[in-house]
C-alpha cells in the first residue's frame, strides 16, 4: 500500500499528470488517517499527525512521488439564496449559531439535507433549492475545534 507524503493544492493541471483518482464525499475527506481506494482499485494510506480537510481537486502526493486526484462525491444538499446581503448575513448567522457545516458558494450556502434547517431558513424568506454536489464545507476556524455549550455556575 502506497503512502501519502502530502497534499497539493487544487489545479486543473492535477487531473492530466494524476495517476488515480479517490472520490470522497466531505466526512471522508476530513480525517487523520484513512485508507483511500482509488478507482483503479489500488489503496493509498493517509496518516497524519492532525487532521486535515481534503477539497475537492486537490492533489495527494505519495511516497514516490505520483499523485492521485481528490474528487468530492456528489451529496444531497440545500442550497440557501437570499433576497439581499442583510438578509445573507441573517441566514448564515442563524445556521452557525446551530454549529451547521456551511459552504458558501458565490451569493449561495450549501448545507447538507435537513428538514428542521430548510423549514428555519424558509421561515426566515430564503429560496431554497435542493441540488447533488461535491459539499467543501468552510473550515473550522483554527481553535475552535470544539466549542462547550456550559457557562458554568
Amino acid at each position: 500500500m502506497k503512502r501519502v507524503s502530502s497534499i497539493l493544492p487544487a489545479d486543473p493541471l492535477l487531473s492530466r499528470d494524476a495517476i488515480d483518482h479517490v472520490l470522497l464525499d466531505a466526512d471522508d475527506r476530513r480525517r487523520r488517517r484513512i485508507v483511500l481506494t482509488g478507482e483503479s482499485g489500488s489503496r493509498y494510506l493517509v496518516d497524519w499527525k492532525d487532521p486535515v480537510t481534503l477539497r475537492d481537486g486537490e492533489g495527494l502526493v505519495l511516497d514516490d512521488g505520483s499523485v492521485v486526484l481528490v474528487a468530492g462525491k456528489p451529496e444531497p444538499l440545500l442550497e440557501i439564496a437570499a433576497r439581499t446581503p442583510l438578509e445573507f448575513v441573517r441566514l448564515a448567522w442563524h445556521l452557525g449559531n446551530r454549529h451547521t457545516d456551511v459552504q458558501i458558494v458565490g451569493e449561495r450556502i450549501r448545507i447538507r439535507v435537513d428538514h428542521v434547517l430548510d423549514e428555519m431558513v424558509r421561515g426566515l424568506g430564503a429560496r431554497v433549492t435542493a441540488i447533488e454536489a461535491p459539499f467543501d464545507p468552510e473550515p473550522t476556524a483554527p481553535g475552535h475545534a470544539h466549542h462547550d455549550h456550559s457557562h458554568g455556575a
